[in-house]
C-alpha cells in the first residue's frame, strides 16, 4: 500500500457531458473502422447528432443540480477541471451550435453535383461548364447525391482516384467524430483550471479542425491551402502557449491557475508571471482571431467547408473567449494594470484593422470572415475590463454572436451558381432578395444584427458590453467600438442594397432548397437573432448569474 500518494476524486457525473461527446466519437471511430459503407453516413449522422443531444441533457441535468452546491464540489480533477457557472454556460453554447453544424455537415441537397460538369459536345469536343482544372467530372455523375466534403480526403485535388470516388458516391464519413473530438476539447477548453490541461483541450480541438478544413468538396486547392495556414500558423500559436505554460510555472511552482493567481497576491518578483501572461495571451489570442494573431481567419474561413466555417466561427470562439476569460479572471488578475495597455492596444487594432478590412471586399464569405475578427474585437472589450458585470456581458456577447454567425455562413450555401458551387460574391447576389424574399430577409436580418442595429441580438450585446467596459472607465474602448461599429454598418448595408435595390446580372445564381438538415438550424439561428433583440433578459440574467469563477 502507497503512502502519502493523493489519488484524485473523479465526479463522473459533473464531468458526463464532455464523457458523452469523447465517447461518442471513439465509437464514431469504430463505425468508421467496422461498419459497412452504405451505412455510415446515416450511422455517423445519427450516432453523432444523439451524442449531442445526450450530452446537451446531461449538462442540464449538471447545472441544475450544481445550482446550490459549495465551490468545493465544482472541483473536478483535482482542480485540472472545473464546472462552475462560465464553464457550464460555454459548455452549453458549444453544444447548442455543434448539433447545428453536425446537421449541417450531413446536407446532401445542395451539393447534388459533384463538381463542374465536363460534357461531350456532337463534334466530339469535351467542353468543361463552369469550374477550374482541379474540378471535373463526367456528365453521368451530376445527379450523385453529395455533401459539402470530399469523396476522398486522401487523394490529390481532381486525380483519377478522387474522381472515381465521386462517381462511386463516397461520402467522408469520418468528419463526425472529427467534429466531435473538435466540441469535446471546446468543451474542456473552457473549463480547465489549469495551464497544462489547458494546453491539452487546446491540442484535441485543434488538430480536428485542421483535417477537416482541407475536406471541402468544392475548390479543394484552396481548402487545403486553407488547412496547411491554419496548422502552421496553429502549431506557433500552441508552442507559444506552451512556453507561456512554462513560465507561469516558473514563476509560481505550480500550473494551477488559483494557485498562480495566489502567488501573485504575495509576490514582488513579477517578471516570469509578466512574460507568461504575455505568452498565454498571444496563444489564445490566435485561437479567437484577434489582431495581428488572426491573420489566418479570412483565408481559413474562405477555404474550409462551410459547415466547419460555421462551427469555427461560432463554438470555437466560444471556447476560446471561455479560455481566455479564466486566464485573466482568475490567473492573472494582479496584472490587470500592467497587461491594460497591451489588451487595450490588441482590442482596438483589432476593430479597426477588421473593419477596415472588410470594407474592402467583393465576396460576402470572406467580408463575414473579417466581420467574425471585428467582433472578436468587440467582445475584447468586455474580456479585458476584469468585473463581473463584463464577464457577464462578454459572455451574452459571444453566445449573441454565436448563434448568429452560424446562420450566416449557413445560409451562405444554399446561394449556387450555375455549376452548382457557393455563389458569395456581392456582384452576384444583386436582385437575390427580390427573386427569393425569404432568403433576402433572414440575410438581412443577421447582417444587421452584425451592425449592431436595434431590434436585434446585435445591438443588445454590443450596449452590454460597452456599458460594462463604460462603467469601469474604459471609455476609448466605447469610443473606437461605437466609431467601428458605425463604419461597419455600411459593408452590411451594402449587401442589403444589393440584394433589394440591385438589377440581377445575367448569370444571377439560383437558391437550392435544403433539406431539414439545413433550413432547421438556419431557422433557429435566425430566430434566436431576433428574440435575443427583443426579449433578452432572460439571456442576460443568466449570463449574469454565472459570472463567478470557482477559481
Amino acid at each position: 500500500m502507497m503512502v502519502g500518494l493523493d489519488l484524485p476524486s473523479i465526479d463522473y457525473y459533473r464531468l458526463a457531458p464532455m464523457l458523452i461527446v469523447f465517447g461518442v466519437a471513439v465509437v464514431g471511430v469504430l463505425v468508421e473502422a467496422f461498419a459497412p459503407s452504405a451505412a455510415r453516413y446515416r450511422t455517423q449522422l445519427s450516432l453523432a447528432c444523439a451524442g449531442i443531444v445526450a450530452a446537451m441533457v446531461m449538462l442540464g441535468f449538471v447545472a441544475h443540480t450544481s445550482a446550490g452546491d459549495a465551490p468545493a464540489r465544482r472541483v473536478l480533477m483535482s482542480g485540472a477541471v472545473l464546472a462552475d457557472g462560465p464553464a457550464l454556460f460555454v459548455q452549453g453554447l458549444v453544444l447548442v451550435v455543434a448539433l447545428g453544424a453536425t446537421l449541417f455537415m450531413g446536407e446532401r441537397r445542395l451539393d447534388r453535383v459533384w463538381a463542374p460538369v465536363e460534357v461531350r459536345t456532337a463534334a466530339g469536343d469535351r467542353v468543361s461548364v463552369g469550374g477550374g482544372p482541379d474540378e471535373v467530372v463526367d456528365a453521368d455523375d451530376a445527379d450523385l447525391p453529395a455533401d459539402a466534403f470530399t469523396p476522398s480526403g486522401a487523394t490529390v485535388p481532381g486525380s483519377a482516384d478522387e474522381l472515381a470516388a465521386g462517381r462511386a458516391g463516397f461520402l467522408t464519413t469520418e468528419v463526425y467524430p472529427l467534429a466531435l473530438f473538435a466540441v469535446g476539447g471546446m468543451m474542456l477548453f473552457g473549463s480547465c483550471g489549469d495551464l497544462l490541461t489547458m494546453f491539452i483541450a487546446l491540442e484535441v480541438l485543434s488538430l480536428p479542425l485542421y483535417v477537416l478544413c482541407g475536406l471541402a468538396r468544392r475548390r479543394r486547392l484552396l481548402s487545403q491551402e486553407a488547412s496547411l495556414k491554419y496548422f502552421l500558423l496553429g502549431a506557433f500559436a500552441s508552442a507559444i502557449f506552451l512556453f507561456g505554460t512554462a513560465f507561469a510555472y516558473g514563476a509560481s511552482g505550480s500550473l494551477s491557475l488559483r494557485d498562480i493567481g495566489a502567488t501573485l497576491l504575495t509576490d514582488d518578483d513579477r517578471t516570469f508571471a509578466v512574460i507568461a501572461l504575455c505568452l498565454l495571451a498571444v496563444g489564445l489570442l490566435f485561437k479567437v482571431g484577434a489582431v495581428p494573431f488572426g491573420s489566418w481567419v479570412p483565408d481559413v474561413y474562405q477555404g474550409a467547408p462551410t459547415p466547419v466555417t460555421a462551427l469555427m466561427a461560432s463554438a470555437t470562439k466560444a471556447a476560446a473567449f471561455g479560455a481566455l476569460l479564466r486566464v485573466l479572471h482568475v490567473g492573472f488578475p494582479e496584472l490587470a494594470d500592467i497587461a491594460r495597455p497591451a489588451l487595450w492596444a490588441v482590442a482596438i487594432a483589432t476593430m479597426v484593422v477588421a473593419t477596415v478590412m472588410a470594407v474592402t471586399q467583393g465576396d460576402i464569405k470572406r467580408m463575414l470572415a473579417y466581420s467574425s475578427v471585428s467582433h472578436v474585437g468587440f467582445a475584447l472589450v468586455g474580456a479585458v475590463t476584469i468585473t463581473s458585470a463584463a464577464l457577464g456581458a462578454t459572455l451574452f456577447y459571444v453566445a449573441v454572436y454565436a448563434v448568429s454567425a452560424f446562420a450566416g455562413f449557413a445560409l451562405l450555401s444554399v446561394v449556387r451558381d450555375a455549376a452548382g458551387r457557393e455563389e458569395s460574391t456581392i456582384a452576384a447576389w444583386a436582385g437575390l432578395g427580390r427573386r427569393h424574399p425569404l432568403v433576402g430577409a433572414m440575410m438581412s436580418l443577421l447582417l444587421l444584427s452584425f451592425a449592431g442595429i436595434p431590434v436585434t441580438g446585435g445591438f443588445i450585446a454590443k450596449f452590454a458590453v460597452f456599458s460594462a467596459a463604460g462603467d469601469d472607465g474604459a471609455w476609448p474602448l466605447v469610443i473606437v467600438g461605437v466609431l467601428c461599429s458605425a463604419i461597419a454598418a455600411y459593408f452590411y448595408i451594402r449587401v442589403i442594397v444589393a440584394m433589394f435595390f440591385a438589377d440581377p446580372p445575367d448569370d444571377a445564381p439560383t437558391v437550392v432548397t435544403p433539406s431539414p438538415l439545413t433550413t432547421v438550424p438556419i431557422a433557429v439561428g435566425v430566430a434566436l437573432t431576433l428574440v435575443l433583440g427583443v426579449f433578452p433578459q432572460w439571456l442576460l440574467d443568466l449570463a449574469d448569474s454565472v459570472a463567478s469563477f470557482v477559481g
